[in-house]
């Protein structure tokens, strides 16, 4: 799937590497029958006169094979790097949550599921991390709400803390029931089977180099690409500045307008 999902988002990478091969076999080919008549040459001094034409062609083609060696290297890296990037994604799109917490929960759903519906920020730390992470982006639920952010909390300590919003929200009116009503849940998504959570996130840091103690959060597009990560607390109100609203006319135009992919 991390492939396919690589070809469709680069279609001409793999016509760049075809032609790039052709062109470093098209230049050591010319390589070596220069090289032929310039053994030759450089062994009978009656051959010598052409030796400097066919030496500056060597030159030539050497060159052109390192080129493209370079251009066909470097592409190639950007694809393994793009696949592994996707792969990581594939993984943790797998990965389980639910509606609540405890036996009030809902059945768990794959995070994948969430694709095109919402954007995810992952806040993974202790609980105390969790907790001021909830706590700072309190004046920013409804913007948040409005953009379909959607958060995921995960104590890494086991300490999960209890998210409760300061107010019921009700004061925005009825016709902003629903908004409301977003801005409640924006916190209560619940991994499931928190080993395999564990396991992806360490992964990660070693892969970024981030201590494994180090409390982190990732944030995703609405796509489910991974959108932007770092060391402390996510940065909400940039999300808000970022992101567009999710709302009337232009839900789904601007769905994916959520900055570079990394």
């Amino acid at each position: 799937m991390a492939r396919i999902r690589s070809e469709v988002l680069s279609p001409y990478r793999s016509v760049r590497m075809f032609f790039y091969l052709a062109f470093m076999a098209s230049g050591a080919l010319g390589g070596l029958i220069a090289l032929t008549r310039l053994l030759p040459a450089l062994s009978d001094p009656a051959r010598s006169a052409g030796a400097g034409e066919t030496l500056r062609g060597l030159g030539i083609d050497a060159a052109a094979v390192a080129l493209f060696a370079f251009l066909y290297a470097r592409e190639s890296k950007a694809k393994d790097a793009q696949v592994a990037r996707l792969a990581r994604e594939e993984r943790l799109s797998r990965l389980k949550l639910r509606v609540g917490s405890g036996d009030a929960g809902g059945r768990p759903f794959a995070l994948g599921e969430l694709r095109g519906t919402a954007r995810l920020v992952i806040v993974a730390g202790p609980g105390e991390f969790v907790a001021e992470s909830f706590r700072r982006s309190q004046p920013l639920l409804r913007e948040l709400a409005e953009r379909a952010v959607l958060a995921v909390p995960f104590a890494t300590d086991g300490n999960a803390p209890e998210l409760r919003l300061d107010g019921d929200g009700e004061e925005d009116g009825a016709d902003d029931d629903g908004l409301a009503r977003r801005s409640k849940r924006l916190w209560q998504l619940t991994p499931v089977y928190t080993t395999e959570w564990a396991q992806w996130l360490d992964d990660q840091k070693k892969l970024a180099g981030v201590p494994p103690d180090s409390p982190v959060y990732l944030s995703l597009r609405m796509d489910g690409r991974v959108r932007g990560s770092g060391v402390g607390y996510p940065p909400w109100q940039a999300f808000v500045a970022q992101m567009p609203p999710v709302k009337g006319m232009w839900s789904g135009l601007l769905d994916g307008m959520d900055g570079r992919v990394l």
